[in-house]
């Protein structure tokens, strides 16, 4: 049977992928795109989405906690695991179903199954009925990434999890360890604390959210050991005794080892790209460090194969990947897009107290040798955050002296997750510390101190 011909195939229906796919049909491609387990990928049927449901819940039962701060009466307080778990897969579903409903819609051809590039412009999908071959001039890579598995201390299920398990637990932890402090070891330990699991965070770096401002990093762990959590510093788990009901794990801090016992252990080390099995590196593309590399437009250097979202290039972000996808989809059909500026994507980490920053860190802005101005505001300085009852938090701004450029911005405390949008825009709109200066914030808001961050960066704070 001869291959059925597209524009472009799409290898990959995450947020990269489906969204690459919905801009190529936008723009008058015939496009197909191929995915093995579900529509959505990991991001809404196993990352950013369920387990944003998941805060949530635990966000509310927190504020259940304090109801008497707010002259508010809740007694008998719990909680129910399995119905909480039920939830956050009911708001994943809806979400895949609802990309099953783009694809129609934007005349996209689906086919599940796995996907091999056999040659340049052909692809072989295994699916449940057979193989079936697909042809095009452009094939976009976006099959994402997984967990990634250290020697001994690689997932079970049982009481060694990663991501998956964390989402649906075969129980609750009643002593957890969390190994890395990233983004997705931080929120599980946020959620899993803030139910009554005795949490401990292993991290190998000098603080907790490495990536972040030291300063964001410091405010964080005292904000997470206020809640109880024990956090170890340069310290690594050198591995993991397995019995029926508890792990021991061998923690090595300042050079000594000690055994310490849990009921869970949740691994959060980092990701591996998903490139087995594409046929890439047979075609001349080349891998490192299991991601693909690509230029700024993610060509991979073999005629007519793009790769975007995690199995490319830091940041690992859904939203990068999306970006990616447009970007991809306008170049393929002759368009000119403007490549992706990284330090303009902004990354949120959805713990207790949230945490968001885009640019450059203070440290990072002076080891590139930038003059700078740095601007902070708490959130005790604002009316709007006290009658929330979220005094806790911090706005930084990180300005080039010379130019007033915004090279950064650094927030941690309520609702920074959506704040930090205002800032993304003033980059992308190459804004001043003049013009934000000049712009009005609505009161009472807690944006108003994103405003107030810049003018303290240059000595002109009004609530401070």
């Amino acid at each position: 049977m001869a291959a059925q011909s597209y524009d472009t195939i799409v290898i990959g229906a995450g947020p990269g992928g489906y969204v690459a796919a919905i801009r190529a049909a936008q723009l008058g491609q015939k496009v197909c795109i191929v995915e093995r387990e579900h529509l959505g990928g990991i991001c809404l049927n196993w990352g950013c989405i369920p387990t944003k449901a998941l805060l949530r819940s635990s966000e509310v039962f927190h504020l259940m906690h304090r109801a008497k701060e707010f002259g508010l009466k809740a007694d008998n307080i719990g909680y129910d695991l399995d119905a909480v778990v039920k939830r956050s897969r009911g708001v994943a579903k809806q979400l895949s179903s609802g990309i099953g409903h783009l694809m129609k819609k934007n005349k996209i051809s689906v086919v599940m199954g796995s996907a091999t590039i056999a040659a340049k412009g052909k692809v072989k999908v295994e699916t449940d009925k057979g193989s079936e071959d697909l042809s095009a001039p452009n094939i976009i890579v976006a099959t994402g990434a997984r967990a990634r598995e250290l020697p001994g201390l690689e997932a079970d299920g049982k009481r060694v999890w990663t991501y998956k398990a964390a989402l649906q637990p075969p129980h609750m932890p009643k002593k957890l360890l969390v190994i890395g402090s990233g983004a997705i070891g931080i929120e599980f330990a946020s959620f899993y604390n803030t139910l009554g699991a005795d949490t401990t965070v292993v991290e190998v770096m000098d603080r907790v959210l490495p990536v972040e401002d030291a300063e964001i990093s410091a405010f964080a762990k005292k904000s997470f050991e206020k809640q109880g959590m024990k956090i170890l510093q340069k310290a690594m788990v050198k591995k993991l005794d397995r019995a029926a009901d508890k792990v021991t794990a061998h923690i090595e801090t300042g050079g000594k080892v000690e055994k310490h016992e849990f009921d869970t252990v949740i691994s959060a080390v980092g990701i591996v790209g998903n490139v087995e099995g594409l046929g890439l590196e047979a075609l001349g593309v080349t891998i490192d460090r299991t991601h693909v590399v690509t230029d700024e437009y993610c060509r991979t250097g073999v005629d007519g194969i793009y790769a975007i979202g995690d199995i490319a290039g830091a940041p690992w972000l859904a939203h990068k990947a999306s970006h990616e996808g447009v970007m991809v989809a306008e170049l393929v059909a002759g368009g000119h897009p403007h490549p992706i500026k990284p330090n303009s994507i902004a990354g949120c980490t959805y713990c207790h107290p949230q945490v968001a920053s885009v640019g450059l860190t203070e440290a990072k802005a002076k080891e590139a040798g930038y003059d700078i101005k740095v601007g902070r505001f708490p959130f005790i300085g604002n009316g709007k955050a006290i009658a929330l009852g979220e005094a806790e938090g911090l706005v930084k701004t990180v300005f080039d002296a010379k130019t007033g450029e915004l090279l950064g911005a650094h927030m941690i405390g309520a609702e920074v997750t959506e704040l930090i949008q205002g800032y993304v825009v003033g980059r992308q709109l190459e804004t001043t510390e003049e013009d934000l200066m000049n712009t009005v914030f609505p009161h009472p808001t807690l944006s108003e101190m994103m405003h107030e961050a810049v003018l303290d960066a240059y000595g002109r704070v009004i609530h401070m």
